[in-house]
């Protein structure tokens, strides 16, 4: 933690996760500061000219309703940050590597260009010391410095989408509520009176407005959707399929092919526009390689063992990693189905992160 009169800026989403760390800070004395990030990416035209939009995410004009109600019940200063520009790095990566055949995670990015990239630069230039947010992850200080660990309750750890904080970020970072359950989240918002103790989760991709991501990719990229084969693992044509982006590695239903057993996504090939699918025997892989590694330890050339989550919502499985060149060579004690180039690839010493990547390829 940091010292009483140490300025914070809360990044407060409009959700009771947000809205309880930012009393949390208040109550302990600290000079808290507002912020809702403007996105532009949930029909903020059509709320504003009055028509009712689905909540998906958690950057919605009525989100930023609530998080400046629940900054006036706590009597802060609120701000309303337009990150609009920024945020379209976020929709371009996604399209791009859903269309280079990878399947994106945009909360990780979300989180390492804005969240704690950009926002930090704003609470710089406000005399803040540190941001804050409603992770369920815990800063903990230990002998080397800020370590991030995972949040108490497991059902809605959020360390994995984490990872990618540097290791001098993690002593800026203040993540209040990382020591509570959700429920107790909840009962301290009721206690508190907060308007938003009972506001669902957010559960969508904020910036995908319709049921399917692939229209927001023919939206931004015209034309990069387009039909192909479906394969089997000798190249085969078992059917078509409408755009390799559908798909994703690891995935069993919606892959159109009818058979008296289960069927799995293999692989895609954007260049042949290509899915080829198969047994989950197929699907298990022993190690993979991850790009863009970030080490919340000192590197480790020789193996070290781990646990390793290759999703945000798969268990940790025991493995090994090391430093190769700047990626992660990551192997698993047992093959694992699943895994799939652009997710992140996190790993674990017991509760505490250590390092993470992106993945590149497995075997």
């Amino acid at each position: 933690m940091c010292a009483a009169s140490t300025k914070v800026l809360v990044a407060m989403s409009g959700g009771v996760d947000s809205s309880v760390a930012a009393a949390i800070l208040r109550g302990e004395g600290h000079d808290v500061v507002g912020c809702f990030m403007r996105l532009g990416s949930v029909g903020e035209e059509l709320a504003e000219a009055g028509v009712q939009i689905k909540h998906r995410g958690c950057c919605s004009i009525d989100d930023a309703h609530d998080a400046r109600h629940v900054a006036a019940a706590l009597d802060i200063p609120f701000y309303a940050l337009d990150f609009k520009g920024h945020f379209n790095r976020v929709i371009d990566y996604f399209v791009d590597e859903y269309n280079a055949g990878r399947t994106p995670n945009p909360c990780v990015r979300c989180n390492d260009w804005l969240k704690f990239g950009h926002l930090h630069d704003y609470a710089a230039r406000i005399g803040a010391t540190h941001v804050a947010s409603g992770h369920h992850a815990r800063i903990v200080q230990g002998s080397d410095g800020a370590q991030l660990h995972r949040g108490a309750d497991d059902g809605k750890d959020q360390s994995y989408v984490l990872f990618g904080a540097s290791r001098q970020r993690l002593s800026q970072m203040l993540l209040p509520i990382g020591h509570m359950r959700k429920d107790d989240v909840r009962d301290e918002a009721r206690r508190l009176g907060l308007p938003v103790s009972e506001k669902p989760d957010s559960q969508e991709i904020c910036f995908v407005q319709s049921d399917s991501y692939a229209d927001l990719i023919e939206e931004r990229a015209p034309g990069s959707l387009s039909g192909g084969a479906v394969l089997d693992q000798d190249g085969k044509e078992l059917g078509r399929h409408r755009g390799h982006q559908r798909f994703t590695v690891g995935q069993r239903r919606g892959v159109g092919v009818a058979s008296d057993h289960a069927l799995y996504v293999l692989a895609k090939d954007p260049a042949c526009n290509t899915v080829t699918i198969g047994p989950e025997a197929a699907l298990r892989r022993s190690t993979l390689r991850a790009a863009d590694a970030n080490w919340l330890v000192d590197p480790c050339a020789q193996w070290r063992s781990c646990g390793v989550r290759i999703r945000y919502n798969t268990p940790i499985v025991p493995g090994a990693v090391r430093d190769i060149d700047g990626d992660l060579e990551i192997r698993f004690d047992q093959p694992q189905s699943g895994v799939a180039p652009g997710q992140a690839a996190v790993c674990y010493e017991d509760d505490r992160v250590i390092c993470g990547g992106w993945i590149e390829a497995a075997q």
